[in-house]
């Protein structure tokens, strides 16, 4: 069989010239053997046939599907994440969640922003929430509940919403090369767009953090890259390491975990104790990273999450005095009894650098997450809760 990118030739040029109907034809022409071929090894539905699940770029389960079919009006999510049928529930905690616009030269997206109810005269935390594909500002709001995280712990929570005119899922573009570097594309829009709101709000210049899930979660990876000096921490849930694809069949394979990916990051383990560190920011390094993976996921491949967690400490490494010394792995239950693995990096001088949760048997979903949003895992570890105690550890350089 012929490689992926040659397989997909086609149905890329068709894709870009807006014949969607033509490239999934293409695909399914191209690849009519690879599917008979793969029916021996693929699940089985009561017929007996290979189960073909149709889905969109940013939420493909390669695994179950085994064929890229790009429908881009349809998505399917892992049995842990149902969609809803009539939108999210969206609970509205105490404080305002506001509507707005904001446009550069690089172009202009939507944001919702929620302000915490009680201001203490000091400037507050803002943490930055990217969601996923299919997902908008409500659904991940409700998915999460970080609103209600904020109205409790006092801080702002910015919400950039992706243009389906930028992509048909509003997929966050994470990779295409004009979207992967400093002041230019999404990367320029969400930086412009978080310093505007920082202007116009009483917020810690400190303490500004960006998360997201999948493809949200790859372009957090990008924006702690090219603006360190902007972001103090880093929140990544089932996404991807930034400069693993440049090109759609160049996304596939990485989120299949096969392209571009290095082996699982692991550090010598040297005089564990437990307890969290003190922590600040290195200067020159990439921000302080947390990552949640279900190692069950067969939309975005594990390996990811690894690689993540290796480009954090090389990162850190080359900035650092003293090179990193010890891992310190847990072994954790939810409170509903879901197995987890928490790893945590640290360097020398016992700065926690990076920090990993390997969720044993969740998909793709956001782990801790409520069930009025789209791909979450109710199941836990709480990954807000968890993202917000690692960001508010860490401040960047006054």
């Amino acid at each position: 069989m012929r490689p992926l990118y040659q397989r997909l030739s086609e149905a890329t040029r068709l894709t870009r010239s807006g014949d969607l109907k033509g490239a999934v034809a293409s695909i399914q022409a191209e690849l009519a053997g690879g599917v008979r071929r793969a029916d021996a090894r693929s699940e089985t539905t009561a017929s007996g046939h290979a189960e073909i699940v149709r889905t969109s770029l940013g939420e493909l389960d390669l695994a179950k599907a085994r064929l890229p079919l790009l429908l881009p009006q349809e998505s399917v999510a892992d049995t842990e994440a149902p969609q809803p049928s009539d939108g999210p529930k969206l609970r509205l905690p105490p404080g305002q969640f506001l509507r707005a616009r904001y446009s550069n030269e690089a172009g202009a997206r939507d944001y919702r922003l929620f302000v915490p109810p009680t201001q203490s005269g000091k400037p507050l935390p803002l943490v930055v929430m990217l969601h996923g594909c299919t997902q908008d500002p409500e659904v991940f709001a409700a998915g999460t509940a970080m609103n209600e995280i904020a109205a409790a712990r006092g801080f702002y929570v910015l919400y950039p919403a992706q243009a389906q005119s930028a992509n048909a899922n509003r997929c966050w573009n994470w990779f295409e090369r004009g979207h992967q570097q400093r002041d230019a594309g999404e990367p320029a829009i969400l930086a412009g767009m978080t310093r505007e709101v920082m202007k116009k709000h009483d917020i810690d210049p400190r303490r500004i953090y960006v998360a997201g899930l999948s493809a949200g979660g790859a372009m957090a990876v990008i924006l702690g890259e090219t603006y360190p000096d902007l972001y103090s921490a880093v929140g990544v849930h089932s996404g991807l390491p930034s400069g693993v694809a440049h090109d759609l069949p160049g996304a596939l394979a990485a989120m299949k975990g096969s392209r571009g990916l290095g082996t699982k990051a692991g550090l010598p383990i040297h005089g564990l104790r437990h307890g969290e560190p003190s922590v600040s920011r290195v200067a020159g390094a990439v921000p302080p990273t947390i990552v949640f993976h279900g190692d069950h996921d067969n939309t975005v491949g594990k390996a990811n999450a690894d690689q993540i967690v290796a480009s954090c400490l090389r990162s850190a490494k080359g900035a650092a005095a003293a090179p990193m010394v010890r891992s310190q792995t847990e072994h954790q239950l939810s409170n509903n009894g879901r197995a987890c693995t928490r790893t945590l990096h640290f360097d020398a001088h016992d700065r926690l650098l990076c920090e990993q949760w390997s969720i044993h048997g969740a998909g793709h979903a956001w782990s801790g997450g409520r069930r009025e949003g789209s791909y979450t895992d109710p199941r836990g570890p709480n990954a807000s809760e968890e993202m917000i105690r690692f960001f508010f550890s860490h401040q960047s350089p006054a």
